[in-house]
C-alpha cells in the first residue's frame, strides 16, 4: 500500500518537528515502489555544507529523477506547498504559533538529533485518526550512497488510533568530502586497473586459445604422421621378414647337399627319418682315410729302412769279420737254413748318409700328415657345428611352415610376428616387433590340444597362469622380463618376453664342447646373482629347473651377459621362515641330471626342498662347462637315471685329469655337489663364496682351507 505525504494517516506523533525540517524529511523520504523500498540519491554540495545531515534523497513514484531540496520545495507547485503545510499542521498540533516561532525554537537542532531513537510513536491531539506505522528507515552512510533503504509500512489495526511509528538507524560518517573523493578516485583507478587487467587477460586467453587450436592441429598432424610411419615400418618389417625367410630357405637348400639332410627311409611297414651326411663330410672322410693309409705306408717304409740301416762298426776289421761269421753260424744252427752272407747283406745295405737322408724324409712326411690330420679334425669339428646349426634350421623351417602364425600376423593389434625362433611341446616362440614400444620382443604362444579333455586344459592353463604370476613381478638384469600376457582364442594365449639375440648355453656347449674356466666362472657368477635375487624377494622363489637350456646368452662374445628363463616349475616358499623348506608336490618333474638326491627320495611324506636345489644345479652346470660332460649319468637317459637310481648313488664327485682346472674351482664344485643337503650351502651362502668374488677381495683363510682339503 503506497502512501503520499497528503494522507491524513501519515503523521508523526509523540514529538514535535519543525515544519521546515519536516518538509526536508518528507522531500527525502518519498517512496518510489509499491514494496516501499527507498533508494538514496547523493546530496548536492550546498546541502552538505548547510546541514550536517546524512546525504540521502528519495525519488518520487511518478518517475521524477530530479533531486528534492528545501529550496525546490518552496518554489514547487501548489500541491507541494499544500502538502508541506498539511504535514506541518499534523506534526505541530500543540504549537499554536506560526512556523516562524517553530523555526526560531528549532534552529539549533539538526536532523540526526531526531534519529537518536529507534522507535518514536506520536499521536495528534487535534485529530482522532487511527494509528499509522511509518516505514522503517535504514540509515545510509555517505560512503555507501547507492545502497537501498528498506522501508516497511505496517497496516494499522483500526483507524481510530493515528500514531505513527518511525524506525531509523544512525547513518552519519566521520569521513570528509575530500576523503570520499579520494576513495572514489581510488575505486575508479582500481576499476580501471581491473578492467585493463581483464582486457590483457582476455588477450592472453585469446592467444592461448589460438595456441591450443594450433597445437591440436599439430597433434592431429603428428598422429597422422605416426600412423603413416607405423604403416611404413610394418611394411619394411614384413619385407625384411620375407627376405630373411627366403634367404634362410635358400641357404638351407644349399646346405642340404653340403652338410646333409633328413631322408625318409622305409623300415618294415613304417617310414623313418634318417640323417644322411653331405658331400663335405664324405670328402673329409676320404681325406681322413687317405691320411691313415699314408701313415701306414710311412710306417712300413720306416721298418724297411731300419733293416737297411748300416752296422755301427766297420765290417772290414777283424772284430767285425768275427762277429759276422759268428752271426752266420748261429743262424745256420738255429733253423738249419743258410742265411745271407755278409757280402750279400752288404750289397743291400745303405751308407750311413743315405740312410739318414731317407729317415729324415720319412719323418718329415709323418709330421706333414700329422699337421694335415690336425687341420682335418678342426675342419670336421667346424662342419659338425655347422651341421648342428643346419639341423636346427631345418627343424625350425619345418615347424614354421606348419605354424598357424606364419603370415606376419599382428597379435593384440600390437605385436607383429616376424619369424619362428623355436618350438617346444605345446608352445612356439616367435620373434616379434612391438609397434607401440618400438622394440623387438619374443612372443611365446601356448596352444592347447583340441582333443584334450576339459580337466587337462584347465590344468595346463593353471600351470601357465602360475608361471605368469611368478614371472610378472621379477625385475633383474639377469632374468628375462615378462612384458605382457593376452588371450588369442579359446585354445591359445600368448606371453610377451624380453628378446635375447644369442643362443642358449646348452646349444653353445654342443658347439664348443668345453669352456675356459674364466668364461665358465663368469656365467656362474651371473647365475648365482639371479638366484640371490629370487631368494631375497618376499616370498622367495626356487627355480627348480635350472639347466643350460634355460640360460640364454647375449649376442656377441661368449663371456657377455646371461639371463635365466622358464619359471614353469618354480616353487614359491610361502613358509620359508621356519627353515625346513617346502614340500615337493611335483616329484618326477624336471631334468634329472640337474636335480639333487633329495628330489628322488620316495616315502610316505613328500620330500622337503629349499634353495639348495638350485645350488646343486649350479654345481652340475659349472662341471659341464669345464669338462664338457655331466658329472652324473652323462650318457644315460632320464628313464635310465630313474631306474638305476644314478643320482641317489652320486655320493662323491670325481674330476678327470684333463682339462686342467684350478683347485678353487674344484672346491667350489664340491661344495655345490654335497650329497647331504645339510652340508650343502644355500643360495645366500653360495653368493658370498670367495671363488665368486674378485681376486682382490678373496680371504686368505679360505685359500688355506682349500689347500688342506685337497691334500686330505
Amino acid at each position: 500500500m503506497r502512501r503520499s505525504p497528503n494522507d491524513d494517516a501519515f503523521k508523526i506523533g509523540t514529538f514535535e518537528i519543525d515544519p521546515r525540517k519536516q518538509a526536508l524529511l518528507e522531500a527525502r523520504m518519498v517512496p518510489i515502489q509499491s514494496d516501499s523500498r527507498l533508494f538514496v540519491v547523493p546530496q548536492s554540495h550546498s546541502q552538505q555544507t548547510d546541514s550536517n545531515l546524512s546525504a540521502s534523497s528519495l525519488q518520487s513514484t511518478n518517475s521524477d529523477d530530479t533531486d528534492v531540496t528545501p529550496e525546490k520545495s518552496r518554489t514547487g507547485s501548489g500541491l507541494d506547498r499544500k502538502r508541506k503545510r498539511k504535514t506541518g499542521d499534523l506534526c505541530d498540533g500543540n504549537n499554536t504559533g506560526h512556523g516562524k516561532t517553530a523555526k526560531s525554537d528549532n534552529n539549533s537542532k539538526k536532523i540526526q538529533d531526531y534519529f537518536n531513537k529507534t522507535q518514536i510513536s506520536s499521536s495528534s491531539p487535534n485529530r482522532g485518526v487511527s494509528q499509522t506505522v511509518s516505514p522503517p528507515i535504514q540509515a545510509c552512510s555517505p560512503s555507501r550512497i547507492y545502497s537501498p533503504l528498506q522501508v516497511t509500512m505496517k497496516q494499522p489495526n483500526s483507524f481510530n488510533d493515528r500514531k505513527l511509528q518511525l524506525e531509523h538507524k544512525y547513518s552519519q560518517t566521520d569521513l570528509t568530502y575530500v576523503e570520499l573523493r579520494n576513495k572514489e578516485a581510488q575505486s575508479a583507478s582500481d576499476l580501471e586497473t581491473k578492467n585493463s587487467k581483464i582486457a590483457s587477460l582476455e588477450q592472453e586467453s585469446d592467444k592461448l586459445r589460438q595456441q591450443i587450436v594450433a597445437q591440436s592441429k599439430l597433434i592431429e598432424k603428428d598422429k597422422d604422421t605416426i600412423a603413416k610411419c607405423l604403416t611404413f615400418t610394418k611394411k619394411l618389417l614384413i619385407e625384411k621378414s620375407e627376405l630373411d625367410r627366403k634367404t634362410a630357405r635358400q641357404k638351407c637348400m644349399e646346405n642340404r647337399l653340403r652338410l646333409g639332410q633328413f631322408i625318409n627311409q622305409r623300415q618294415g611297414a613304417t617310414f623313418v627319418e634318417n640323417w644322411v651326411d653331405g658331400f663335405a663330410f664324405t670328402e673329409r672322410l676320404k681325406q681322413q682315410e687317405r691320411i691313415t693309409s699314408e701313415r701306414d705306408e710311412i710306417e712300413k717304409q720306416r721298418k724297411l729302412l731300419l733293416k737297411r740301416k748300416p752296422p755301427p762298426e766297420n765290417p772290414t776289421t777283424k772284430r767285425g769279420k768275427a762277429a759276422a761269421a759268428a752271426l752266420a753260424a748261429a743262424s745256420v744252427q738255429q733253423d738249419g737254413f743258410a742265411k745271407p752272407t755278409s757280402r750279400d747283406v752288404a750289397n743291400n745295405q745303405m751308407s750311413g748318409q743315405e740312410w739318414h737322408a731317407c729317415d729324415e724324409i720319412l719323418k718329415l712326411r709323418s709330421q706333414a700328415l700329422k699337421r694335415e690330420d690336425t687341420d682335418l679334425q678342426a675342419e670336421l669339428e667346424k662342419l659338425e657345428r655347422e651341421r648342428n646349426l643346419h639341423i636346427r634350421e631345418l627343424k625350425r623351417i619345418a615347424a614354421e611352415d606348419n605354424s598357424r602364425f606364419t603370415n606376419q600376423t599382428i597379435l593384440n593389434d600390437r605385436y607383429l610376428l616376424l619369424y619362428l625362433l623355436g618350438k617346444g611341446g605345446f608352445s612356439e616362440v616367435h620373434k616379434a616387433f612391438d609397434l607401440k614400444e618400438q622394440r623387438y620382443v619374443a612372443c611365446k604362444i601356448h596352444q592347447l590340444n583340441k582333443e584334450w579333455k576339459d580337466d587337462k586344459k584347465a590344468n595346463y592353463i593353471k600351470h601357465a597362469l602360475r608361471e605368469y604370476n611368478i614371472h610378472k613381478s621379477l625385475e633383474h638384469p639377469r632374468i628375462v622380463r615378462l612384458f605382457d600376457v593376452f588371450e588369442i582364442d579359446t585354445n591359445s594365449f600368448c606371453t610377451v618376453l624380453e628378446l635375447c639375440e644369442g643362443n642358449d648355453l646348452d646349444f653353445h656347449l654342443k658347439q664348443c664342447k668345453q669352456l675356459p674356466e674364466r668364461e665358465a666362472r663368469s656365467i656362474i657368477v651371473q647365475t648365482v646373482s639371479a638366484l640371490r635375487y629370487l631368494n631375497s624377494i618376499k616370498p622367495p622363489v626356487i627355480h627348480y629347473d635350472l639347466k643350460p637350456g634355460n640360460i640364454l646368452l647375449g649376442a656377441g662374445s661368449l663371456s657377455g651377459e646371461i639371463k635365466i628363463t622358464d619359471f614353469g616349475l618354480s616353487k614359491v616358499m610361502d613358509n620359508s621362515d621356519d627353515g625346513t623348506g617346502i614340500d615337493l608336490t611335483s616329484q618326477g618333474a624336471g631334468t634329472y641330471w640337474y636335480l639333487p638326491p633329495e628330489c628322488f627320495i620316495v616315502g610316505k611324506d613328500p620330500p622337503k626342498i629349499s634353495s639348495k636345489v638350485d645350488v646343486w644345479s649350479v654345481g652340475v652346470i659349472f662341471y659341464q662347462c669345464l669338462y664338457g660332460k655331466k658329472p652324473f649319468g652323462n650318457n644315460l637317459t632320464q628313464a635310465a637315471i630313474l631306474e638305476e637310481n644314478t643320482i641317489l648313488k652320486a655320493t662323491e664327485v670325481e674330476f678327470p685329469p684333463k682339462p686342467v682346472v684350478s683347485n678353487e674351482a674344484k672346491y667350489f664344485m664340491r661344495r655345490c655337489l654335497k650329497y647331504h643337503k645339510e652340508e650343502r650351502p644355500d643360495v645366500m651362502q653360495l653368493y658370498g663364496d670367495d671363488y665368486l668374488k674378485p681376486s682382490g677381495m678373496r680371504s686368505k683363510s679360505q685359500h688355506s682351507s682349500i689347500e688342506s682339503s685337497i691334500l686330505s
